[in-house]
């Protein structure tokens, strides 16, 4: 169907507008790394833009040596990748059941999560129950209160809601049970959605900074987000790298050193986001609006 002038002008002005929008996120990133790659005095006088000038791995050296990077890293990877795991595995042992027409409990129980998403027990309480179940100190605190999101339970359900009763009732009808269906005929079938919850809750994990530090007392146990803001806060950190290697530290920048710890910690989550793209939309969109 041709377009009426009307319309070219509507889809122009929005693809100018989403543009902008996308440039003023990406800018910012690009000017990330060239502060992150460049020389310290470049910095210095003004002169690194979207381009690195003088390029150096100085700072990403500087940040492996000289701070905990590493074991933060190690500890971001295991509160997501074992907090997603949980998260999803009850979140579909919640969902399942309650996409059920014949299960008896579906409308009570289901509006009784929905009061969760508008009523929640607050802070304080939430500290008093982990701190009595001995969760304080550990990430079993991060995991644990947060274990199924309604909103991505519903999401799941919805998704689970539309598809065929019939290819359960084949596959009853071949002697599989309720696990053996789950396995190899809803997960299957359910993937945009599997994989669109799970990168909710794998970015929810990647970047957990106030629950850390109200759960966490352990330095050790840090994830990155913990560690890149105080390093941005605290100058202090940069002052004991700086006595370390004096001589190697003059050639770069606090803003060299806080722009390289930024990079390590958005980068990975860059790099996942492409694989479940594709997924990303359908998910989203039949998870939310069917059933």
């Amino acid at each position: 169907m041709k377009q009426s002038w009307g319309e070219k002008a509507f889809y122009g002005v929005n693809y100018f507008i989403l543009s902008l929008a996308a440039l003023s996120c990406l800018l910012p990133l690009i000017h990330l790394v060239a502060l992150s790659l460049s020389s310290g005095e470049a910095i210095t006088l003004g002169k690194v833009g979207l381009w690195p000038v003088d390029p150096t791995w100085e700072a990403y050296r500087k940040l492996i040596q000289g701070t905990d990077i590493m074991n933060a890293l190690r500890n971001s990877l295991v509160i997501t990748v074992v907090g997603t795991a949980l998260n999803m595995a009850f979140t579909v042992l919640a969902a399942y059941p309650l996409a059920k027409k014949h299960f008896y409990a579906r409308r009570g129980l289901t509006l009784a999560i929905v009061f969760t998403m508008l009523f929640t027990a607050g802070l304080i309480p939430n500290y008093m129950l982990a701190k009595e179940l001995g969760l304080v100190n550990t990430y079993g605190a991060l995991w644990l209160p947060g274990l199924v999101s309604a909103y991505n339970m519903l999401i799941l359900r919805s998704f689970f809601e539309n598809i065929p009763e019939e290819l359960e009732e084949a596959a009853r009808i071949d002697g599989c049970g309720e696990w053996r269906i789950i396995g190899q005929i809803v997960l299957p079938l359910s993937l945009p959605a599997i994989a669109t919850v799970s990168l909710f809750y794998g970015v929810n994990h990647w970047n957990s900074f106030f629950n850390v530090l109200m759960y966490i007392n352990d330095s050790t146990k840090f994830n990155l987000s913990v560690l890149v803001q105080n390093m941005i806060q605290s100058q202090s950190l940069l002052a004991e790298m700086a006595m370390l290697d004096p001589e190697a530290f003059t050639q770069l920048t606090p803003e060299s050193i806080k722009s390289a710890g930024v990079l390590v910690m958005v980068v990975p989550m860059l790099l996942v986001y492409p694989f479940l793209q594709k997924y990303f939309v359908k998910g989203a969109l039949i998870g939310s609006i069917k059933g």
